[in-house]
């Protein structure tokens, strides 16, 4: 039976189908995500209660490791309870052997789990997945091999990722950065980006590419994006004032595109879904159209706030 939003009685089940439960699922539970919203919601206790493997992740532990030996030994879904970050390496794992993957809300924003339509207020009831579960599969998307869910960031929010007391201040560190990079004295970044018009940007103050387009024209919902499955990559170039002025452009500019590269003259800082990675150029982006399973609750929505919109 169709579910339907109770605000816009609309239909929220397009492009999911009921799935049969896994005979071996596995979930993975980062205990230290999101300030302990696992720990607090007895995740691992409520999904063995489910029939589910849960292995808490120690912290000294490589999950990359962990996910490889679980899939080895024999499961056929895997699931994480964390962050973005630790979602990502799980989706790898899912995606490389053609398994189903959830995704349960127990990180700090759940960027991926609101797009993909998961209810971020019901962490147990995401585990439901495994046992009632409905599947589609979306778009990924990967930058010099390594996949990500969200988006990579470059610049601003680059850099501030990859400072230690980010974690601890974020708007803090954010700002600071802004100034050191932005403002007066700030080391200028060197990579390049060539737009859909064929225009390059020079030295931008910030790059932001992500799996599929955010919904930017929305103001109520610019933080989300309507669709995992368009089969693009969204591009958003911010460039610095004075070269914005310089060129005589718009200081900001967004496309979309299957595949983009970026030069630059060496390793570059960069947000990878919110983990601080150094990346070596030139970057290469590309998009993986409808290459994942992912298996939400058949109670949650299935759809963005902006995917709900007209």
């Amino acid at each position: 039976m169709t579910r339907r939003d109770p605000l816009r009685n609309t239909p929220l089940r397009s492009g999911w189908t009921p799935a049969e439960p896994p005979r071996r699922p596995v979930l993975f539970v980062n205990p230290r995500s999101g300030g302990g919203k696992a720990a607090r919601a007895a995740v691992a206790e409520h999904a063995r209660d489910r029939g589910v493997e849960a292995i808490v992740v120690a912290a000294d532990a490589s999950l990359e490791a962990l996910v490889a030996e679980a899939v080895a030994g024999g499961a056929d879904a895997i699931g994480v309870a964390g962050g973005d970050g630790s979602l990502a390496v799980g989706a790898a794992a899912a995606l490389a052997h053609g398994i189903p993957f959830v995704c349960v809300p127990a990180g700090t924003r759940n960027h991926f789990a609101l797009d993909v339509g998961v209810d971020r207020r019901d962490v147990v009831g995401a585990l439901d997945a495994f046992t009632d579960g409905v599947e589609r599969r979306i778009d990924v998307a990967e930058v010099n091999g390594r996949l990500f869910l969200n988006n990579v960031s470059l610049g601003i929010y680059g850099d501030a990722v990859a400072r230690p007391e980010y974690r601890d201040a974020k708007a803090r560190t954010l700002l600071a950065t802004v100034k050191a990079v932005a403002g007066p004295g700030g080391a200028t970044p060197e990579w390049s980006v060539v737009d859909d018009r064929g225009d390059e940007h020079r030295a931008p103050g910030a790059v932001l590419v992500s799996n599929n387009p955010y919904a930017l024209h929305r103001p109520i919902v610019t933080g989300t994006r309507p669709s995992l499955t368009s089969g693009q990559l969204g591009i958003l170039v911010l460039d610095r004032p004075d070269e914005a002025v310089r060129a005589g452009s718009e200081p900001a500019r967004t496309w979309t595109a299957t595949s983009l590269e970026i030069a630059a003259p060496g390793p570059v800082h960069a947000g990878v879904d919110g983990e601080a990675v150094e990346l070596r150029p030139p970057l290469e982006f590309s998009i993986l159209p409808a290459a994942l399973r992912v298996r939400i609750s058949s109670h949650h929505p299935g759809l963005s706030p902006s995917g709900r919109l007209p």
